[in-house]
Protein backbone atom coordinates (compact mmCIF):
# COMPACT_ATOMS: atom_id res chain seq x y z
CA UNK A 1 0.00 0.00 0.00
CA UNK A 2 1.36 3.13 -0.60
CA UNK A 3 0.53 6.35 0.90
CA UNK A 4 -1.45 9.06 -0.28
CA UNK A 5 -3.36 11.82 0.56
CA UNK A 6 -6.68 13.89 -0.89
CA UNK A 7 -8.08 17.81 -0.02
CA UNK A 8 -11.78 18.32 -1.02
CA UNK A 9 -13.72 21.10 -0.66
CA UNK A 10 -17.61 21.05 0.11
CA UNK A 11 -20.41 23.38 -0.58
CA UNK A 12 -20.44 25.97 1.82
CA UNK A 13 -23.94 25.73 3.32
CA UNK A 14 -23.72 22.51 3.87
CA UNK A 15 -25.08 20.77 7.48
CA UNK A 16 -22.37 19.55 9.82
CA UNK A 17 -24.38 16.15 9.64
CA UNK A 18 -24.48 16.39 5.59
CA UNK A 19 -20.87 17.82 6.32
CA UNK A 20 -20.27 14.50 8.33
CA UNK A 21 -21.75 11.97 6.17
CA UNK A 22 -19.48 12.75 2.75
CA UNK A 23 -16.52 12.56 5.10
CA UNK A 24 -17.87 9.08 5.73
CA UNK A 25 -18.43 8.50 2.29
CA UNK A 26 -14.59 8.95 1.74
CA UNK A 27 -13.44 7.18 4.59
CA UNK A 28 -15.61 4.01 3.21
CA UNK A 29 -14.15 4.14 0.10
CA UNK A 30 -10.90 4.57 1.03
CA UNK A 31 -10.86 1.78 3.88
CA UNK A 32 -12.48 -0.88 0.76
CA UNK A 33 -8.59 -1.43 0.00
CA UNK A 34 -6.79 0.79 2.76
CA UNK A 35 -6.49 2.49 5.61
CA UNK A 36 -7.46 6.08 7.08
CA UNK A 37 -4.79 7.55 8.69
CA UNK A 38 -6.08 11.09 10.09
CA UNK A 39 -8.94 13.43 9.10
CA UNK A 40 -8.68 16.63 9.20
CA UNK A 41 -11.24 19.31 8.96
CA UNK A 42 -9.75 22.83 8.23
CA UNK A 43 -13.57 24.23 7.74
CA UNK A 44 -15.36 26.68 6.24
CA UNK A 45 -12.62 28.87 4.20
CA UNK A 46 -12.25 31.51 1.63
CA UNK A 47 -11.69 29.89 -1.77
CA UNK A 48 -8.89 31.59 -4.14
CA UNK A 49 -10.95 32.19 -6.55
CA UNK A 50 -15.00 32.30 -7.50
CA UNK A 51 -15.83 28.47 -8.61
CA UNK A 52 -19.17 28.24 -11.11
CA UNK A 53 -19.77 31.30 -10.77
CA UNK A 54 -21.41 30.95 -6.98
CA UNK A 55 -18.97 29.31 -4.90
CA UNK A 56 -16.36 31.78 -2.39
CA UNK A 57 -16.13 29.67 0.03
CA UNK A 58 -15.51 26.41 0.85
CA UNK A 59 -15.39 23.73 3.60
CA UNK A 60 -12.31 22.21 3.57
CA UNK A 61 -10.95 18.87 4.40
CA UNK A 62 -7.22 16.65 4.22
CA UNK A 63 -7.11 13.23 4.54
CA UNK A 64 -4.39 11.09 5.29
CA UNK A 65 -4.03 7.16 4.37
CA UNK A 66 -2.73 4.16 2.76
CA UNK A 67 -4.09 2.53 0.21
CA UNK A 68 -4.03 0.37 -3.01
CA UNK A 69 -3.80 2.28 -6.36
CA UNK A 70 -7.32 0.83 -7.32
CA UNK A 71 -8.89 2.97 -4.80
CA UNK A 72 -7.83 6.21 -6.69
CA UNK A 73 -10.39 5.58 -9.38
CA UNK A 74 -13.46 4.57 -6.75
CA UNK A 75 -12.51 8.01 -5.09
CA UNK A 76 -12.49 9.79 -8.42
CA UNK A 77 -15.82 8.46 -9.41
CA UNK A 78 -17.09 9.63 -5.84
CA UNK A 79 -15.96 13.17 -6.00
CA UNK A 80 -16.94 13.69 -9.90
CA UNK A 81 -20.74 12.27 -9.02
CA UNK A 82 -21.54 13.53 -5.98
CA UNK A 83 -22.86 17.64 -6.15
CA UNK A 84 -21.74 18.30 -3.36
CA UNK A 85 -17.62 18.26 -3.76
CA UNK A 86 -16.62 21.64 -5.37
CA UNK A 87 -13.21 20.48 -5.66
CA UNK A 88 -10.49 17.70 -4.99
CA UNK A 89 -7.28 16.29 -5.18
CA UNK A 90 -5.44 13.18 -4.61
CA UNK A 91 -1.56 13.50 -4.07
CA UNK A 92 1.26 10.69 -2.85
CA UNK A 93 2.89 11.45 0.00
CA UNK A 94 5.71 8.60 -1.04
CA UNK A 95 9.13 10.50 -2.28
Amino acid sequence: MKAYETVFVLVPEMEKEAIDAEIAKVKAVIEKAGEVESVDEWGKRKLAYEIDNKYTDGYYVLIHFKAENTVLDSLNHLYRITDSFIRDIIVSREK
